[in-house]
């Protein structure tokens, strides 16, 4: 299979370029930076795919400051919704499949029992509605086109949470971390290994793809906080006492229905977290 990644240098990128190599190594891969083709302009999108000649496209590149997209919308929609749409139409002139990776921010957070993949789209912050208008425009262009949506995604390679819970934890007496909010923390690379089984299943439509259980960030950062062996005290609190531009869905957990229709198993999310820290520390 002939694959083209766009945002390759991204957290999510990184870790596909790097299992897919692992993987499949008779995949021949493209990844490509913003630098390589900027996914707003869309001659550059187009010279990049006819360059490629891919026969599946994943696009992982978005813009995903969340509170950054709340003081620039402008920058946030062309990126996550009208890059998403040059990709796509780039796609269906090559006649090449489409991936697009999505988020749980598509949701407004109210439910208490796991979103489902045709639950109605309701998002509360810029940077959802960019994802959210983006999906739309993608099953117009694309019918066929596979959206996954992942959630709280972390790994090696770009700024995460782990990685900022384990800078504070060495430099601060104490933390408190917000316990109203609960999702389920996702792992690049297992993120990165269950979309390359996607793209050779020939995945279409919606799949919610994280790994399994869920906690809210006060659980995640104090396992965070153990598993590295720090004894940084670790507080629950609220969102209120920490207001941020975006607003947060205080549920977003994403069921698995859709995954397991495709066979495609992801381990815990504390199953993840040695890996995580041992890679962290190969990193440096």
């Amino acid at each position: 299979m002939r694959v083209t990644i766009f945002g390759a240098t991204g957290l999510l990128g990184q870790a596909l370029v790097k299992a897919w190599a692992e993987e499949c190594p008779e995949d021949e891969v493209t990844g490509l930076s913003s630098k390589d083709a900027d996914i707003r302009n869309p001659q550059q999108v187009m010279d990049a795919v006819r360059a490629s000649r891919p026969e599946r496209i994943v696009l992982a590149a978005a813009y995903t400051d969340v509170d950054g997209c709340e003081s620039r919308p402008g920058l946030a929609f062309a990126v996550n919704r009208d890059g998403a749409v040059n990709v796509a139409e780039a796609a269906k002139k090559r006649g090449s499949g489409l991936l697009f990776v999505s988020t749980d921010y598509v949701f407004d957070g109210t439910k208490t029992t796991p979103y489902e993949v045709d639950d109605p789209r309701a998002p509360r912050s810029v940077y959802g509605r960019s994802k959210a208008e983006a999906e739309v425009r993608l099953t117009e262009i694309l019918p066929g086109c596979c959206i996954v949506r992942t959630s709280w995604l972390f790994g090696i390679g770009g700024k995460c949470f782990p990685d900022t819970i384990l800078r504070l934890a060495e430099n601060r007496s104490e933390l408190q971390v917000v316990n109203d909010q609960r999702g389920s923390p996702t792992y690049g690379t297992d993120l990165a290994r269950a979309i390359i089984q996607l793209c050779h299943e020939n995945a279409t439509g919606i799949v919610h793809a994280t790994n399994r259980g869920d906690c809210t960030w006060f659980d995640f950062a104090r396992e965070i906080v153990e598993r590295a062996g720090l004894t940084t005290p670790v507080h629950p609190t609220t969102s209120d006492k920490f207001p941020r531009p975006a607003e947060r869905p205080k549920y977003s957990v994403l069921s698995r229905r859709s995954l397991d229709r495709y066979g495609v198993a992801m381990p815990n999310w504390e199953d993840t977290l040695g890996r995580y820290l041992a890679a962290r520390r190969t990193a440096g």
